[in-house]
């Protein structure tokens, strides 16, 4: 079990930017997909970028890619999301949440895949306006 609390949430105006971060309890080197999602009302969570731990291999939604970066830096345990050119859109509770290992026949495109996270941070809340 992962327990993940993220910080960095708050107000941001059209074009501006936010840092969120995700401090894990534990943050395996490899084998794990560590994630970014995104929850606006009325909507389906969905997957905003991620990281699968030991190749570093980077997924993004089409909607945040070339905006957004996730790093991840395990010596601290700390999973980052670097929100740029922020847009009303973007306003959402932001969740960081963890699954793994994944099995060895699995690709690390399977981190894109939400049904299955078992590790959930508490969320934290972004309003662009």
């Amino acid at each position: 079990h992962v327990q993940l609390v993220e910080s960095g949430g708050g107000s941001a105006q059209t074009g501006g930017s936010l840092t969120l971060s995700c401090v894990a309890s534990r943050y395996p080197i490899s084998g794990f997909c560590m994630t970014w999602f995104r929850q606006r009302p009325g909507t389906q969570r969905e997957m905003v970028a991620s990281i699968y731990t030991g190749t570093e291999a980077k997924f993004y939604s089409g909607a945040v890619k070339g905006r957004f970066t996730v790093s991840g830096d395990p010596a601290r345990r700390i999973l980052t999301l670097n929100m740029n050119n922020l847009g009303p859109d973007d306003s959402a509770t932001y969740y960081c949440a963890a699954k793994g290992p994944l099995e060895a026949w699995m690709p690390p495109s399977q981190c894109k895949e939400g049904s299955d996270y078992t590790n959930w941070g508490q969320g934290t809340q972004v309003t662009v306006s």
